[in-house]
C-alpha cells in the first residue's frame, strides 16, 4: 500500500526519486521521504502530507547524491509524523519498508540490550537497528542485510542503503511486491513497474522470499534458501503504465469515462473473431468436472464476486460460495478436490486475497485469478490468470476495474454454462451479441452525468444514506454504498430490498435519502412495493431504473436517473456507472479528496 523507489544513477537522483514517488501517489500515503548517499555520506529528508511538502523542503534543504531511496508511507505503527516517516535510519543504515514486521517488539528489545534505543513508534526502524547492530559487529552491508532479513517475521518489501556505499542497494520481498529495473549504467527498484516506467521498460519481478544485491553493473538475486535465482527480465508496455488525467479534473472521472473503451478491449480479447465464442486459456479446467466454485476477494472485488454468484448459479447451474478474503483462511474451510477456487483482485497484490490463494493452492482442483496486473503475485501463483485489461487505475475508489471484473466473470459464467450443457450455441450467440453492444450502451449511461450531479448535490446534505436492490441489483447496491462511503465520507448502508422490513425500515424518516436500484426486471414489482414503504414513511427516494421502470414506478419518487434498457444479466455492469457518478459528484459537493480519500490505499498489501 506504500510506495518504494530506489535509484543507483549517473545523475542527481533526488528530483527523480520525488517524481517516481509521485507516480505512486495513487496507492495512498500520509508522509514521504528520501535518502541519498553523497560522497560517501548518508543523509535524508522527510515531510508529512503530500509530496509537494517534501518538494518544498528539498528546495530549502537540497539533498545531493547519485544513489538514493524514497518512500511514501501509509501509517500503520505510529502516527503520520516526520519522525515516523521513511526512510528510517540507524547508524550507517537507511531502509524503506512496505508491510508489517510482526516480531518488531522482540527485535527492538534485543536491540536495547546492545545499547540501541528507538527514536520512532514504527516497526520499520527496528529493521535498520538490527542491520546496524550486525554492522557494528563487523559484518559487511550484504551480510548484515541478509542476517536481518532472515530474522523478520511478517510481510515486507525492503530496500537498504548504506553510508559509505554509493553503488549498493539491497532489496528483499516477502508478501509485498518489489521490482528491479534495468537501465544503461543505472539500476532501479520500485514497488511496481508504474514507478519505474519513465526510467526503464526492462523489469525483473522478485519472487516470494527473494533478496537482491543491486549495483550499477546489475543485480544478483537469491531465493529464500540463499541459492542464486535466475529471474527473467521482462519488457513492459510503456503505454500500459501511462498516468495522466486526460483532461479530466480527477483520475476517477477519467476512469469512469474510460469504461466503454476498456470493456470493449476486454471483449476483443476474450471473444472469437466472429463474436460467437469465448476464448479462454487452455489451462482453464473444463467446468463439466467442477463440483463447486469458490469466489474470494476484498472490497469492490468482493461485490464483483457476489454478482458473479448469481450468474454462475443461474446460467451455469454451478454451486458457488463467496467469501471475504480476510475471513476465508482463518475459518479453515474444507476445500475439496472438485472445487475450483477463483480470486479477484485489481492489483493482484492484495495481501488477504493472496494469503487465501495460498491456502487453496494445494487443496483445490485448480486456482484461477481475475486480475488487472498480469505480472502480479496473485497472477503468477495461479494456475490460470485472466486479465481484465482495464489499464492503470489510479483512483483509489475502483471504477473501470470493477466493471471489467464483472465483464470477465460474466464471460466465464457463460463459458461454464456452455460446457455444462446449460447454454446452446444459439443462446450463447444471443448473449454475446448483447454483450458486444454494451460499450455503446454505456456511453448513453455516461451521458446522464449532469442528472447524477444534480441528485448528488442533494445527497451531499445527508448524514446517512440507504441503498436498496434485489437480485443482481443487491450487490450493486452494496457497491454503490461503498463508493459513497469511500470518497464522500457519508455513512451509507446497502440492503437487499426484501430485508427492509426486517429492521432497516426503522431508520426511515424525512431526513433519510434512499437510493433504489431497480431496472424493469422480474423482481421490479417487489422492489417498487418496498420503495412505496419507504415513501409512506417520508423517505426521499432516488430511483435508478429504465424507461419501462419509470413508467410503472408511480408517483412520490424524489429523484430519478434513467438508464438504457439492457438484458437483465447485463444490468449490473450498466448500473455501476450511475452508482459511481453519484459517489463522485457527492464527494465533489462535499469537497473531499476524490482520488486519494483519507485513510485509504489503492493496493492493500498488509493484513
Amino acid at each position: 500500500m506504500c510506495g518504494i523507489v530506489g535509484i543507483l544513477g549517473t545523475h542527481e537522483v533526488a528530483p527523480t526519486l520525488v517524481e517516481a514517488l509521485r507516480r505512486l501517489e495513487y496507492r495512498g500515503y500520509d508522509s514521504a521521504g528520501i535518502a541519498t548517499v553523497n560522497e560517501g555520506k548518508l543523509d535524508r529528508r522527510r515531510a508529512v502530507g503530500k509530496l509537494v511538502n517534501l518538494s518544498d523542503l528539498l528546495v530549502h534543504e537540497p539533498l545531493a547524491g547519485k544513489a538514493g531511496i524514497g518512500h511514501t508511507r501509509w501509517a500503520t505503527h505510529g502516527a503520520p509524523t516526520v519522525g515516523n516517516a521513511h526512510p528510517h535510519r540507524a547508524g550507517t543504515v537507511a531502509v524503506v519498508h512496505n508491510g508489517i514486521i510482526e516480531n518488531f517488539r522482540e527485535l527492538r528489545a534485543e536491540a536495547a540490550t546492545h545499547g540501541r534505543k528507538p527514536e520512532t513508534e514504527t516497526d520499520t526502524e527496528t529493521i535498520a537497528m538490527l542491520a546496524a547492530q550486525y554492522m557494528d559487529q563487523g559484518d559487511d552491508p550484504v551480510t548484515a542485510a541478509r542476517k536481518t532479513i532472515a530474522r523478520l517475521d511478517g510481510a515486507f518489501a525492503l530496500v537498504f542503503l548504506f553510508d559509505g556505499h554509493d553503488d549498493l542497494m539491497i532489496a528483499a520481498r516477502k508478501g509485498s511486491p518489489l521490482a528491479i529495473g534495468h537501465g544503461k549504467g543505472e539500476m532501479y527498484v520500485g514497488s511496481d513497474a508504474i514507478a519505474l516506467a519513465p526510467l526503464t521498460d526492462r523489469i525483473t519481478y522478485l519472487e516470494e522470499g527473494d533478496w537482491a544485491v543491486v549495483t550499477r553493473a546489475g543485480v544478483e538475486i537469491r531465493d529464500e534458501h540463499g541459492n542464486l535465482a535466475n529471474r527473467p527480465v521482462k519488457t513492459i508496455r510503456m503505454d500500459a503504465t501511462r498516468i495522466d488525467k486526460g483532461g479530466h479534473k480527477h483520475f476517477m472521472a477519467k476512469e469512469i469515462a474510460e469504461q466503454p473503451h476498456v470493456i470493449g478491449e476486454a471483449l476483443n480479447h476474450y471473444l472469437t473473431a466472429d463474436g460467437t465464442g469465448i476464448n479462454v486459456p487452455e489451462s482453464l479446467p473444463d467446468f463439466r468436472g467442477v463440483e463447486r466454485l469458490v469466489l474470494v476477494a476484498c472490497g469492490t472485488a468482493y461485490y464483483a464476486c457476489v454478482t458473479a454468484k448469481y450468474w454462475f448459479e443461474r446460467i451455469a447451474r454451478l454451486p458457488v460460495e463467496v467469501d471475504i478474503a480476510s475471513e476465508f483462511r482463518y475459518r479453515e474451510p474444507p476445500v475439496t478436490d472438485g472445487t475450483v477456487a477463483l480470486f479477484v483482485s485489481q492489483s493482484g497484490e492484495t495481501a488477504d486475497t493472496l494469503a487465501a490463494l495460498r491456502y487453496c493452492a494445494d487443496k483445490a482442483a485448480h486456482v484461477v485469478s481475475v486480475v488487472n496486473v498480469p505480472e502480479s503475485s496473485i497472477a503468477r501463483e495461479s494456475g490460470t490468470a485472466l486479465p481484465i485489461l482495464a489499464g492503470v487505475e489510479v483512483g483509489v475508489a475502483s471504477t473501470k476495474a470493477f466493471t471489467c471484473q464483472l465483464t470477465v466473470l460474466y464471460l466465464l459464467a457463460l463459458k461454464a454454462a456452455q460446457q455444462r450443457g446449460h447454454l446452446d450455441a444459439d443462446a450463447l450467440t444471443d448473449r454475446l451479441s448483447a454483450l458486444r453492444s454494451l460499450p455503446g450502451i454505456l456511453n448513453h449511461a455516461l451521458a446522464q452525468d449532469r442528472s447524477a450531479k444534480k441528485v448528488a448535490r442533494k445527497l451531499a446534505e445527508a448524514d446517512d444514506i440507504l441503498f436498496l436492490g434485489r437480485g443482481l441489483m443487491y450487490p450493486l447496491a452494496m457497491e454503490g454504498a461503498l463508493k459513497l462511503k469511500e470518497i464522500s465520507y457519508i455513512h451509507a448502508e446497502a440492503y437487499a430490498s426484501g430485508e427492509l422490513k426486517h429492521g432497516p425500515i426503522a431508520l426511515i424518516d424525512k431526513r433519510m435519502p434512499v437510493v433504489v436500484m431497480a431496472p424493469k426486471d422480474k423482481l421490479f414489482d417487489k422492489t417498487v412495493s418496498n420503495m412505496q414503504e419507504v415513501m409512506a414513511r417520508g423517505g426521499k427516494v432516488t430511483l435508478i431504473t429504465d424507461e419501462a421502470g419509470l413508467d410503472e414506478a408511480g408517483d412520490g419518487v424524489t429523484n430519478t436517473l434513467v438508464m438504457p434498457t439492457v438484458p437483465d444479466d447485463l444490468a449490473p455492469i450498466l448500473y455501476a456507472i450511475p452508482a459511481q457518478q453519484l459517489a463522485y459528484h457527492t464527494a465533489i459537493a462535499k469537497g473531499t479528496d476524490v482520488d486519494q480519500p483519507r485513510n485509504l490505499a489503492k493496493s492493500v498489501t498488509v493484513e
